[in-house]
């Protein structure tokens, strides 16, 4: 039987958290960290010395022996490099150190990581510097080893930021800094900063580890280059919410476990829509730990998957013809004191401070929807949006009728009124009245108003949720900057008259964005385009949004990301769209030749043996001879693909201009790649199960 978990006791139990630091620390070190982390003041070498001996000291106690910086890097992944406490002594022995210095900075080998052209590739000085508002937290891998990580920021010699989280730590300050003084302007005289909270969901799919073993294109790309589709996919509606199979119960509550453990509020857990596929949400949390939380979920996914024999599948497409997977950016602005500037409140049309907020991401929205679009440009996103699983390309909000009937009603200059709580009537007695929410929820929309938050869906279930949110902190605090000098010049006897022209202004100018119906349909692509709504479908093309004046203007006012950082992402996303459908193609190559050919050439040397014998015993053979003239022909045309997509991968490569090489893949090498991939299709269909040299898809999706 298994052993109950103690979730009180376990939660955070290997996260140096406040709880640990006011047990750990001097009463005046507590306090001075506190502000460092609360105010962002600056923190003492001596400060950092006490708070490292008490880490270190705890850490220890916990069966560590080395601690890292942890940082995230432009791959979109994490990187860590494992240093031991031990310090030689002059006796021959070790003692177990780590100094103020060892916490707050450290020396990471850069040479390696994309830089976009920031530094030259012989200059090897990267910088890691502790984020002291991010909890430092233990890691323990499979043979028990025990690592005390240390979230950090990564810059080069020469101050640019090499990776996701120092300009996401930027954007929140320049969020922060405009939110706050809308909140003045409005006579809030409490709220001293505004933290940016988002509560990333997160799907993934399961499946078995010999299966994965046996196919190439999941070892190196992380999905399916082939396969026919299974007898039964996902048409019967029958796996969303669908019963948890007990070995994938077993692998949720060991993530569990390992989440709560390192102080991640794992809450939600559910089948998706397709066949082994899941979910996971977490509780909000300030972003930057949301970021850095998210990245330890996928790590801790892939990692639990391997000690049940399963393999977690991130990319967002694993399966043709199966929905893809995402990760739901749940975003909103919070006060210190507790204000969730998003909440509605009972009566929303009188809420002049939620109304101001709403209209200020409308505006950011609709002024800057190609940026949003650029940070979810990946090539496994390529393959999973716009189509009928997913948010569509053209980005649009959704509110919902009562809240849009508000801000119509302001903008008209008509007097409005909230319709107060409504219950859902059910129609049994013996069933509680249920509360109604003022918004349905449309979950065809990119960026949903859901209640008191925004849900972006575009961003891609492999992807760090960063990107998004730099965009979304920066665009948002670029509208709250305008909406906070109108309402100061306006003065506090004009306040209230100023905001409702900021919301008419919002709704007039920025109205279109508002899009309430399917965003599925084809009448929506209609009604976009005349609404001038940009339908960016490509990752390379949504990508180059964040290479334009426009975004070095936007990024550089606010201290987000230069120009040259701005330049180097571009750069660095580009190729690692070209890489990415590079190591498709070869993959590709590789399983056809040395895999999907000598299986049906074996299958077509079978059918001519018995073509032979069924003739010397004087049969017509009519159905084999169909069958093999069958086979023959696919046999001839994907060796004919095949050679075609050689020859695009080689001509690709050739193409000196980055842009260019990026959309010559798409263009060229993708489409043949597909092409190749619908002929084995075609023979995996006819071939007996015996002689096929990979597990299908029914043995993947159906076998847990």
């Amino acid at each position: 039987m298994t052993k109950p978990i103690d979730v009180t006791e376990i939660f955070g139990s290997n996260v140096f958290n406040d709880r640990v630091m006011k047990e750990r620390l001097p009463k005046d070190t507590y306090r001075a960290l506190k502000r460092t982390i609360q105010e962002g003041l600056p923190l003492s070498l001596d400060v950092a010395n006490v708070v490292a001996s008490a880490m270190r000291d705890w850490a220890i106690e916990k069966g560590a022996t080395h601690y890292t910086h942890w940082f995230q890097p432009l791959t979109g992944r994490t990187a860590e490099k494992h240093d031991s406490f031990i310090s030689p002594t002059e006796d021959g022995s070790v003692i177990m150190e780590f100094s103020g210095q060892q916490l707050t900075q450290g020396e990471p080998d850069a040479s390696s990581l994309p830089n976009g052209g920031l530094r030259s590739t012989f200059e090897a000085r990267g910088y890691t510097a502790w984020d002291c508002t991010s909890p430092a937290f233990l890691k323990t891998d499979a043979s028990g080893n025990v690592t005390l990580c240390i979230p950090t920021a990564f810059c080069s010699y020469t101050s640019e930021a090499l990776d996701k989280k120092t300009p996401l730590l930027r954007s929140m300050e320049a969020v922060s800094k405009q939110a706050v003084r809308v909140l003045k302007a409005l006579g809030n005289k409490t709220s001293k900063r505004v933290t940016s909270t988002v509560g990333p969901e997160q799907e993934y799919f399961l499946i078995d580890k010999s299966c994965y073993e046996q196919r190439l294109d999941l070892i190196v790309s992380g999905r399916t280059l082939f396969g026919a589709p299974a007898p039964k996919g996902q048409e019967l509606e029958d796996q969303y919410f669908g019963a948890i199979k007990d070995r994938i119960a077993a692998f949720m509550r060991d993530l569990d476990i390992e989440l709560w453990k390192m102080g991640i509020s794992s809450k939600t857990k559910h089948h998706e829509v397709a066949p082994a596929q899941y979910e996971m949400a977490p509780i909000f949390s300030t972003t930057n730990i949301a970021a850095d939380h998210n990245q330890l979920v996928m790590e801790t996914m892939q990692r639990v998957a391997l000690r049940h024999d399963l393999v977690c599948l991130l990319h967002e497409k694993p399966f043709a013809g199966m929905n893809g997977s995402g990760k739901h950016n749940n975003w909103s602005l919070m006060t210190d004191d507790g204000i969730n500037l998003f909440e509605p409140g009972r009566t929303p049309a009188e809420n002049e401070q939620f109304l101001i907020f709403v209209s200020a991401v409308i505006m950011a929205v609709d002024r800057h929807a190609e940026k949003l679009r650029a940070s979810c440009g990946n090539p496994g996103n390529d393959l999973r949006l716009g189509a009928n699983e997913a948010p569509p390309t053209i980005i649009s909000i959704f509110m919902g009728d009562e809240f849009t009937g508000i801000l119509k009603g302001i903008a008209s200059g008509k007097k409005v009124a909230s319709h107060g709580q409504n219950f859902l009537q059910v129609g049994v007695d013996s069933l509680p009245q249920l509360p109604k929410d003022n918004t349905d929820r449309n979950r065809t929309s990119p960026f949903a108003f859901t209640g008191n938050k925004f849900e972006f869906r575009m961003v891609g279930s492999s992807a760090s949720i960063s990107g998004p949110n730099i965009v979304m902190n920066t665009i948002a605090a670029e509208a709250l900057d305008e909406i906070a000098t109108r309402l100061e010049k306006a003065g506090k006897s004009n306040r209230n008259k100023e905001a409702a022209a900021i919301v008419r202004d919002a709704m007039k100018k920025h109205g279109r964005i508002i899009f309430n119906g399917n965003n599925y349909s084809d009448e929506w692509i209609a009604e976009a385009r005349k609404r001038e709504l940009p339908n960016i479908r490509g990752g390379v093309e949504a990508l180059a949004a964040m290479a334009t004046p426009d975004a070095v203007r936007l990024f550089e006012k606010y201290k987000v990301l230069s120009r040259g950082e701005l330049r180097s992402r571009h750069e660095i996303y580009l190729e690692g769209y070209i890489k990415h459908v590079n190591i498709e193609a070869q993959a590709s190559v590789q399983m056809v030749k040395k895999q999907y050919l000598p299986a049906v050439i074996k299958f077509t040397e079978e059918l001519a043996g018995a073509i032979t014998r069924l003739k010397a015993a004087g049969s017509a053979a009519k159905v084999q001879k169909e069958l093999l003239g069958k086979v023959t022909e696919l046999l001839e045309s994907s060796s004919e693909k095949l050679a075609a997509l050689e020859t695009s991968i080689v001509k690709a490569h050739h193409v000196e201009d980055l842009e260019k090489r990026a959309m010559t893949f798409r263009d060229k090498v993708v489409p043949s790649a597909n092409a190749l991939r619908k002929d084995i299709d075609a023979l995996e269909e006819i071939l007996p199960s015996r002689l096929w040299p990979v597990p299908s898809y029914a043995d993947m999706l159906f076998k847990l």
